[in-house]
């Protein structure tokens, strides 16, 4: 009964951060489909749009802070509570908004709490629970639903949108002298001019298309607010606490190695975690790799859309098309990441394998995304790649982490790497990839900026130390790890 309890506990972690990923990342790829029709009805730039997803990143990153130190002390479940409320307040409100400043309010501050309190509950909490050789592929679990997100809210909100877009563009083509004639990325450019021109913009029947983009956008929003509502109330319900609590053990356990004492668990200080190079490297070779990753997040649909030349329907299937994809990529990476560690015997030196794994896979990505003018099938296949790199390097850097500290302190040391990581790389690079295009006109220098962040990340995770040596007493040390959850 005491394992069969054990089992049913650790899935329903498991479960509980699936839920918390797909409206975390439910706000993060809904965005780069919202934002074009967003720009276009409410008048504003790339950059302004994408400033209010980028404050959301810097909010997040705050609050995923005080949600690693509320996990260690309270558990999960009022984590989960508060981002409930706060995320369908985030999409609902934002629903609304007809200001940059209530914008900037609404998606960035409320949402950017709401998706703080997921991302460090979810990785920690599945960590607490799931060790050595178990924790990547159950993590895998949890992280499909992350794609899952991204590819069912694209079917959600595409129909509509898709619909209304075109309804646009039928308006304004006809304005358009030789538009019949045009390349389909002349004609989306052509478009874009038009729609800057005060005069066209006043014409009853593109005035009457734009009202019709605006009310398709504001109703999505309120539907995904529903949706976070929804899975959050139900995360609540069936998450759990440490295992500790309820007089159990981690699973996957690797035993000690023969003539080698066990690992202890150690109550790591902010200070003694953070004067070692461990947490340092990994929260450098993560944060690179978030700026190329939040980038293609923001930018890639407006880069097929305005440098390739697709329609919004056809960029939105590729797009989810990562998402898709990332169903399976998760488990099945998670495991070979699992087996990894397996192979070589110690946890910290499988996770920095797949550390320099992961970034490669977006620089292969970003190459295949650039070559997508040259065909559709170069974009088709650079989502399948960018899908791998999604189930590597984010679960990755909590395993690496986790195997150096432990799990007594995880959350709270996480949740600082994590204020610092999603404080600085996502801004920067969702950012940057807007200001690249409105200075360039094209969003072709963005890829090429997230290519560069994805080599960068390598070179940082090849400088990974494999342990970190804790130099209190060990008065403060827990009882040795078993070798297996019984």
């Amino acid at each position: 009964m005491e394992e069969r309890n054990a089992k049913f506990y650790g899935w329903s972690v498991v479960f509980a951060s699936w839920l918390a990923v797909f409206c975390l990342f439910g706000y993060r790829a809904t965005f780069a489909i919202l934002k074009g029709p967003m720009a276009v009805t409410l008048g504003w730039t790339s950059a302004e749009v994408t400033l209010g997803y980028s404050l959301m990143m810097v909010v997040y990153a705050v609050a995923a802070y005080f949600s690693g130190m509320i996990l260690d002390k309270w558990g999960t479940k009022p984590v989960y509570a508060v981002a409930a409320v706060f995320g369908a307040l985030g999409f609902v409100l934002t629903a609304r908004i007809d200001s940059h400043l209530a914008y900037l309010f609404t998606f960035g501050l409320l949402g950017g709490i709401a998706t703080g309190m997921l991302w460090v509950t979810s990785t920690v909490s599945v960590r607490k629970w799931y060790i050595g050789k178990s924790y990547a592929t159950m993590w895998g679990f949890a992280f499909a639903g992350g794609p899952m997100a991204q590819f069912v809210l694209a079917q959600v909100v595409k129909p509509t949108l898709s619909a209304s877009q075109a309804k646009l563009d039928g308006a304004i083509r006809p304005l358009i002298e030789g538009g019949a004639a045009m390349a389909p990325k002349q004609l989306a450019l052509a478009i874009a001019t038009k729609l800057k021109d005060p005069a066209v913009l006043a014409m009853a029947d593109v005035k009457s298309a734009l009202q019709g983009l605006e009310h398709a956008w504001r109703y999505q929003m309120t539907i995904l607010g529903v949706i976070v509502l929804i899975a959050l109330v139900v995360a609540v319900l069936v998450a759990k606490q440490s295992p500790e609590r309820y007089g159990l053990k981690p699973f996957g356990a690797i035993p000690a190695a023969p003539g080698t004492a066990a690992v202890a668990e150690i109550d790591w200080t902010i200070g003694e975690a953070f004067s070692k190079y461990a947490i340092w490297g990994g929260i450098l070779t993560f944060l690179t790799s978030m700026m190329g990753e939040f980038l293609i997040w923001t930018q890639v649909v407006s880069y097929w859309t305005q440098d390739v030349g697709y329609n919004l329907k056809k960029a939105t299937n590729i797009y989810a098309l990562i998402g898709l994809v990332g169903i399976f990529s998760m488990p099945i990476m998670g495991k070979v990441a699992d087996l990894v560690v397996q192979k070589v015997g110690v946890e910290a030196k499988g996770r920095k394998i797949m550390l320099l794994v992961g970034p490669a896979t977006g620089v292969i990505a970003c190459l295949l995304l650039l070559a997508s003018p040259s065909g559709d099938i170069f974009a088709y296949i650079a989502c399948v790649i960018f899908a791998i790199y999604w189930a590597i390097v984010p679960g990755g850097v909590v395993g690496y982490t986790g195997a150096i500290y432990g799990r007594k302190t995880l959350g709270k040391i996480w949740g600082l790497a994590t204020m610092i990581v999603m404080g600085i790389g996502p801004f920067l690079g969702s950012y940057i990839g807007g200001w690249l295009k409105d200075f360039s006109g094209k969003y072709t220098y963005s890829i090429w900026f997230a290519l560069c962040a994805f080599g960068v990340s390598i070179l940082l995770a090849s400088t990974l130390p494999l342990k970190a040596e804790y130099k209190k007493t060990a008065a403060s040390k827990l009882p040795m790890e078993p070798e297996f959850n019984k």
